[in-house]
């Protein structure tokens, strides 16, 4: 997510994470793993990443790489890129856990992204699997395809879910010790490795004056859509709304969540 960051098995609060948030496991995670954790899954879709109307790979023999405090990353056969239009680059990066990464460079058809794809040529021992594959920058891509469907940000994880549901708890969400929104019918959105969030009917809000557009800060989910702000009781971009939200996500449509994270906004959750 551009904003807030992905979670995983391995990454934010996730059972294999370095902070699970919680939850018991019957093994001590310390006697049978190293701290730096790796999964190498199968993905059997096709994936492809597309650079100015070229596409860099194309791939139904995808994996995905789920590393301790990293979001999980495709990596795809050497043979699966367009190999004819990539250069080795000078670049080599370490890792303690995986070796040392070679880079090539995206060179053609009017196109030149630097240092665009890493591979682990000798990769160590225990992550030997990595060998014949490559990934690349997520930020240097500008499509992603999954089989047909564009994906905004970046892949989506397979272990992350969004799940909305009806609420008759009460919310209420002040900003400076000011009641700005109340609800007994608040959605809350359940979301892998992330805190409940409370996301407020649009007709719940005290006051309409109270809001107007914010700043024009824009974040984007590859769960749930690109979210725009607004400023409320003068506090700027102190919540957020989706209008146009993903299918996982349609039951927020409209609705507003307010930014705990901000030192004025204060949100309550009846039970919670």
């Amino acid at each position: 997510m551009v904003g807030e960051a992905s979670v995983s098995l391995t990454f934010g609060s996730g059972p294999l994470s370095e902070s699970p948030r919680r939850g018991d496991l019957n093994f001590p995670l310390a006697d049978v793993s190293p701290k730096r954790q790796l999964f190498w899954q199968p993905d059997e879709r096709r994936l492809r990443a597309i650079i100015a109307g070229v596409t860099v790979f194309d791939t139904t023999r995808a994996r995905l790489l789920h590393e301790t405090a990293v979001v999980p990353r495709a990596y795809a056969p050497l043979d699966d890129f367009r190999r004819d239009l990539l250069v080795w680059s000078p670049l080599t990066t370490h890792c303690p856990w995986k070796g040392d990464a070679s880079h090539l460079s995206l060179s053609g058809e009017g196109i030149a992204v630097d240092n665009l794809v890493w591979t682990y040529e000798q990769p160590l021992a225990s992550a030997a699997f990595l060998r014949g594959y490559g990934a690349v920058y997520p930020d240097k891509v500008d499509v992603w395809l999954v089989e047909e469907d564009r994906v905004i940000a970046e892949l989506r994880d397979p272990y992350h879910r969004v799940d909305v549901h009806l609420s008759t708890r009460l919310a209420v969400a002040t900003i400076e010790g000011e009641e700005v929104a109340r609800s007994a019918r608040p959605m809350l959105v359940f979301e892998t490795g992330v805190r409940t969030r409370v996301y407020f009917p649009p007709t719940d809000i005290a006051h309409p004056s109270l809001m107007r557009p914010g700043s024009g800060k824009r974040t984007t989910c590859q769960y749930k859509g690109e979210a725009s702000y607004w400023t409320v009781a003068d506090v700027e971009d102190a919540a957020w709304s989706y209008d146009l939200p993903l299918p996982d996500a349609l039951r927020v449509q409209g609705h507003l969540s307010f930014d705990e994270k901000h030192p004025a906004v204060d949100v309550t959750l009846e039970g919670a």
